[in-house]
Order: structure tokens, then sequence, then C-alpha cells
């Protein structure tokens, strides 16, 4: 199975460098014409998209692909920051929060767990299928290590968000192998 990931416009708690996990921020502006733009340059096609059911993702795939039908999943959450969401970004440092979980959230295995439920389901419903998501950093890194077979901190390590390396759609391809327990 192929999953096309992409990541959500910019929001207003980005733009002032505050973190939002669970907390429901809206796009900003900038945000808005990004997944317009995204919408137009993507290179990839696929037949089904999902996104996480918080609003910056839900609208950047309305403005980015306004002809597909969106399928909304809990589990495809930013990362739950706990005490920390709406605060400054600062305070979230991943590398310490692969198995301890932040203040009254979730761990990075915890995302991964998630994930992996989450894969399972769409392994199941779409065999055969391209599958777009449109979602957020824990998600795509929680991807990394589940498809890549790298470790959490590998996947800290290389995100294109420390290397600057951002693009229009990530691939990702796997197995059942892949999302055994």
């Amino acid at each position: 199975m192929e999953i096309i990931y992409y990541v959500h416009g910019t929001t207003y708690d980005n733009a002032s460098k505050k973190c939002s996990g669970w907390k429901q921020v809206e796009l900003n502006d900038l945000g808005k014409e990004q997944a317009i733009a995204l919408g137009k340059n993507t290179p990839y096609k696929f037949d089904v998209l999902y996104t996480s059911d918080l609003i910056r993702a839900i609208t950047s795939a309305e403005l980015a692909f306004p002809d597909y039908k969106i399928i909304t999943d809990e589990r495809l959450r930013e990362c739950n920051y706990g005490d920390y969401d709406g605060e400054d970004k600062k305070l979230v440092v991943y590398e310490e929060h692969v198995n301890e979980p932040f203040p009254n959230g979730e761990s990075l295995k915890d995302v991964e767990k998630r994930m992996k439920e989450f894969l399972k389901d769409i392994y199941k419903k779409h065999p055969q299928k391209t599958i777009g998501i449109i979602a957020h950093r824990a998600p795509q890194l929680a991807l990394e290590v589940i498809t890549k077979h790298i470790s959490w901190e590998e996947a800290n390590k290389n995100d294109w968000r420390k290397t600057g390396n951002w693009q229009p759609g990530w691939k990702y391809s796997f197995t059942e192998e892949d999302i055994k327990d």
C-alpha cells in the first residue's frame, strides 16, 4: 500500500511560535495560500483522502483538494502535548518524549501505536489503493519509523523541519509485515 503524506498549512499558533498539539487552531492567510498552492503543485495522485479531525488539517485538505471526499480520523492527530498545548513551542522537545509522555499528554511511542492501528484499518479498507493524508508532524515521523524501520532518534534527526527539506508530499509504502504487532 502507498501513502502520500502532506502537512497542514501555517496556523496562527505556528506564526506565534506556539505549539498546538490537540488544540483547535485555524490556518492563517499564509497557511490558506500554502494549502491552495499544494493542491496545484503536488506531483502525486491518490484514491482516498484522510485528514486528522483537527481543523487545520481539514481546512488544508478542503483548500488543496476540493474535489475529494475527506475522511477524518482522530488517530491522525498531532501528538497530545498536554499541559504544553498553546504554549511556547520551545517546550516541545520530541527527543525528550519518545517514551516519556508530555505532562498530561502522550509520548511519541503512543502516536506510533495509534498510527499502526490506523494503517491496519486502511490496509483492510482500501487494498491496492493510494491513500492521501493531510496531518501533522508526529504522525509523519511515526510513518518514518514504521515504514522505514528506523528509530525515533533517527526520525527526529532527519525531520524535514530541521533539515529544511520540505516538499509537496512524501511517499510511503508499507506491507502487512510493517504493521504487525
